[in-house]
């Protein structure tokens, strides 16, 4: 790869922000620096795309993975995948006209005739009795996935070409490539074409390796690839577009004129946020950039003219403050309770996490005394009901029961701050809201309130009110920056 006239960046844009080129093109590509390139754009899927190829994130609602691996011998994934071929040529017709359009729609139905192609042969395979479908699925979902970010990516250069920027389209897919590679090695290849001083590389959030990307990461895959390019490259600053500022709460629950962006914070206060599922970026993508020092700007795509929020390694506010209030709905508390496990705890503490593992539930909150076990989960109900009763199999002389509930945090890069537990305990109180549990570890990075699902908005706006706003905390962390 040619030096770069100025410190690289890598920047990552979401699928729902691609939705909207102009934006992208105007805001993105253009608005906030004096040339196009010395940079490396990563795309995802365009919003939705991947819901319809595996499976809804939020809902479940089954997409053409899900269908074919419930029944492969089913026309109910085939036409799914051809109501998908239908939508992306729609995203198409958006932007592209005459033979572009031509060009963009053969793309897609190459992709989607390969990998109908593909499903069916397996299918028709795996009707003898030697060969078994469930060996293969990760393979399939792979293979479906890494179709929607091949379409936007793909789609992104050529739009920017014919807007008379040089671009390069950089498909990690390994689509047409039988080669075995891990992600790095992947990655090391099409760095080593790259030449960043007269072209704007476009690449796949999907990137196909020997491990399988989503094997470990799942749906954060695109946030992996975007992280090992920045590592590889020697970037100096990795970003990622969002379609909103990361703001001291949800605009949307506190006010658009009472949120403010946080301007500066570090990679411990990013993990909080992702423990809770408002990820700046995937933990395990974070990992390579801190270890590297390589800082990571979250910017917003409709606010070119915004610095945005900086996340480095070592930043501590210089005011002892809290930065954001964020939480989550829909969490499950399971407790099991039981009076011989005074002095076992241990062996009940192992059982329960072994179950939580084997049912792929995820822990955000624990605690514990003599005799109770306490694990916050974001999962599913059905889930929920097989850890039950898991347990009760395991400890049939214990109580177990689950509750829905909600997690609040304050957060903050330095909260060493005398009275802040009082400050934020009164806040829930003066609300007259119930605390479930309330967990401050040593570190002081954040404390966590769990209260009733109902209480979640109003616990939000009350904690927001009083750390942030009283206080004007926002505001000092913003002209930080």
């Amino acid at each position: 790869m040619s030096q770069p006239l100025v410190p690289l960046s890598v920047e990552k844009i979401g699928g729902t922000t691609m939705s909207d080129y102009h934006s992208v093109r105007d805001n993105v590509v253009l608005g906030y620096r004096t040339s196009p390139y010395q940079r490396i754009l990563v795309v995802s899927a365009y919003g939705g795309v991947t819901d319809r190829l595996l499976e809804h994130k939020k809902s479940g609602r089954p997409g053409v993975f899900a269908l074919f691996r419930a029944d492969a011998g089913d026309d109910a994934w085939i036409e799914a995948l051809e109501d998908l071929r239908q939508m992306m040529r729609e995203i198409n017709a958006q932007w592209f006209k005459a033979d572009r359009l031509v060009a963009a729609n053969d793309f897609v139905d190459g992709r989607i005739d390969q990998a109908r192609s593909c499903l069916e042969d397996l299918a028709s395979l795996c009707c003898h009795g030697h060969f078994t479908l469930s060996a293969h699925l990760q393979t399939v979902r792979e293979l479906l996935a890494s179709i929607g970010e091949a379409h936007s990516a793909w789609n992104l250069a050529n739009l920017l070409d014919a807007d008379g920027i040089n671009t390069q389209f950089v498909d990690l897919t390994g689509w047409d490539d039988d080669r075995p590679m891990d992600l790095d090695e992947r990655i090391k290849m099409a760095i080593e074409n790259m030449d960043t001083n007269r072209y704007l590389p476009i690449v796949t959030g999907y990137a196909r390796s020997t491990k399988g990307l989503m094997t470990t990461f799942d749906r954060g895959y695109s946030e992996m690839t975007f992280s090992r390019l920045a590592v590889l490259s020697q970037a100096g600053e990795a970003i990622i577009h969002k379609e909103f500022h990361l703001s001291s709460a949800d605009p949307k629950l506190v006010g658009l004129d009472k949120a403010v962006p946080i301007g500066r914070t570090n990679y411990d206060v990013a993990d909080q946020l992702a423990n809770l599922g408002m990820e700046a970026i995937h933990p395990r993508a974070a990992k390579g950039l801190r270890q590297q020092g390589i800082p990571l700007r979250v910017r917003n795509t409709f606010d070119p003219t915004h610095e945005g929020t900086l996340i480095t390694r070592d930043w501590e506010n210089t005011r002892p403050c809290v930065e954001i209030i964020a939480g989550c709905k829909k969490v499950f508390a399971i407790e099991v309770f039981d009076q011989d496990m005074a002095g076992e705890l241990g062996r009940y503490d192992t059982a329960l996490l072994e179950a939580i593992k084997r049912y792929n539930a995820r822990i955000i909150a624990k605690d514990l005394n003599a005799n109770t076990i306490t694990h916050y989960l974001a999962a599913n109900l059905k889930t929920i009901k097989r850890i039950l009763e898991h347990l009760a199999d395991v400890f049939p002389g214990a109580d177990c029961y689950y509750r829905r509930v909600a997690v609040i945090s304050a957060i903050g890069s330095n909260m060493k701050l005398p009275g802040i537990l009082a400050q934020t305990v009164g806040a829930v109180a003066s609300a007259n809201i119930s605390v479930l549990a309330l967990h401050q570890s040593m570190r002081e990075v954040d404390i966590q309130f769990i209260v009733d699902e109902k209480d979640y908005e109003l616990a939000i706006k009350s904690l927001h009110s009083t750390l942030i706003e009283v206080h004007d905390h926002g505001r000092a962390i913003r002209l930080a920056s």
